[in-house]
């Protein structure tokens, strides 16, 4: 199949540079053949996984093993479920190999299987109708887990065999709670919450308000809602120090939220978070054609109470510069239903995006292209050309305070509104330059009405 494809983008190349008789076409298309080669053997390294798991391995750790036995709850907790259940098993049967050894050799010592003692019937076994082995596993599994048949008892013959029936009832029961615990806490794990969870395949960035913004979307598919959802995001990229200190994985947060600001969401559906690429932000200086480039990796983070359960669950994902989609924004999928009367979440729209018009630059080169366009406005400004009727949208006229208008000038141009209105007599004395409370001359410095 390889040598297939290979062989038909010869074959196109050939048609193409015998259509155009030129060498540019040729050389395009072979740069697009070895270009997707390169990106078809490209791995993609990634910390996190898309579906949550880190890609970490622990190795060389001292003493591996006995930290691991100390811990053997959690150990259990986190293992498979057939290395779970094989060790459910096996302490139940090593118990009762255990506990039946100590029965035959209590038999044993005391004589309870020697042929003669068995038949007479005024011997007193320790444990009656015990004849072997077998018969001393049939018992301990009896003991153990208070079975009570009836047909193999302890006697008051031995001390020794009252006692190890008491430890084996105490050591059934403390292996017995152990194990149950560890399948609750397996079955009961918030973990598999997360299967529910979902986050978009691609983030992408647009501007929303006029400020460039990364976005992501996530969404829960139970009806069970994540009480206290809060969402994180972290920027893991390599960085040198002033001091010449190599980071290779540093970790810089990002403020993220359902509005930008705010982490904590209310998560009843769909909800796209939004990350403001401002002058605080990593992504700031970072164009169209540097996310091409750059090597980074963003993960993702929701936590949040189950409902149902009460317990704390978190769910992880990362994307990569490849999937971060420039000048694209999620299409809406909530819609309202009137036959109903409810609101329809659509999850087949849940990754689609729509095109829109977004600046390539960098954050940074549209702040400063911003600031250039304002102070060019600004410097051709002629205060001449400002008109009265400006100023009723500055005033207020149930207030006595200063009101400031810096941006009109270079001078601070401050009126003091008066509530008594102007007489028309002083009015017609002054040559009419204050009538109704309206400044007539802005150029004349500080005036009071």
């Amino acid at each position: 199949m390889q040598g297939l494809r290979k062989c038909m983008s010869q074959l196109s190349m050939m048609v193409i540079k015998a259509s155009t008789s030129g060498d540019e076409a040729w050389n395009e298309e072979w740069r697009r053949y070895r270009q997707s080669r390169f990106n078809a053997r490209r791995i993609r390294k990634r910390v996190v996984f898309k579906h949550g798991d880190c890609n970490v391995v622990q190795g060389n750790v001292a003493k591996r093993r006995r930290k691991y036995l100390q811990d053997i709850f959690t150990t259990l907790v986190d293992a498979q479920w057939r290395w779970t259940l094989l060790v459910f098993a096996m302490n139940f049967l090593m118990s009762w190999l255990l506990f039946a050894t100590f029965w035959f050799l209590i038999s044993l010592v005391h004589g309870d299987l020697i042929p003669e003692n068995m038949a007479n019937e005024t011997w007193t076994p320790c444990i009656s109708n015990i004849k072997g082995f077998t018969s001393c596993f049939l018992f301990s599994v009896e003991t153990q887990h208070t079975i009570g048949y009836g047909g193999r008892t302890t006697t008051e013959e031995c001390p020794e065999a009252i006692l190890v029936m008491c430890v084996q009832s105490i050591s059934g029961v403390m292996i017995q709670a152990f194990m149950v615990g560890v399948v609750f806490a397996k079955l009961s794990r918030p973990k598999k919450r997360t299967q529910t969870l979902l986050f978009s395949r691609n983030a992408v960035i647009c501007h929303r308000d006029g400020v460039p913004c990364l976005m992501f979307r996530v969404g829960d598919m139970r009806k069970s809602h994540i009480i206290e959802a809060h969402v994180r995001a972290q920027l893991i990229k390599h960085k040198v120090t002033k001091e010449g200190e190599n980071l290779p994985f540093f970790q810089t947060e990002l403020k993220v939220g359902g509005d930008g600001e705010e982490d904590k969401i209310f998560f009843i559906w769909p909800t796209t978070i939004v990350h403001k690429i401002d002058k605080h932000s990593p992504l700031y200086y970072m164009s169209a054609t540097d996310l091409l480039r750059e090597r980074f990796e963003i993960v993702v983070i929701l936590e949040g109470v189950i409902e149902s359960t009460g317990m704390t669950t978190q769910a992880r994902s990362s994307y990569l510069p490849s999937e971060i989609l420039w000048g694209h924004r999620f299409q809406s999928l909530i819609t309202f239903k009137k036959e109903t009367g409810e609101y329809e979440v659509d999850y087949a729209l849940f990754n689609n995006t729509v095109e829109v018009d977004t600046a390539l630059c960098s954050a940074k080169k549209l702040d400063e292209f911003r600031a250039a366009i304002s102070q060019e406005v600004i410097g051709k400004k002629d205060l001449d050309r400002v008109t009265p009727e400006i100023i009723p949208r500055i005033r207020s006229p149930s207030s006595d305070t200063l009101c400031s208008m810096d941006s009109l000038s270079d001078e601070h141009i401050e009126i003091e509104i008066i509530k008594n209105p102007v007489p028309k007599d002083e009015d017609d004395k002054n040559g009419g330059n204050v009538r109704n409370g309206f400044v007539k001359n802005l150029n004349s410095g500080p005036i009071a009405v």
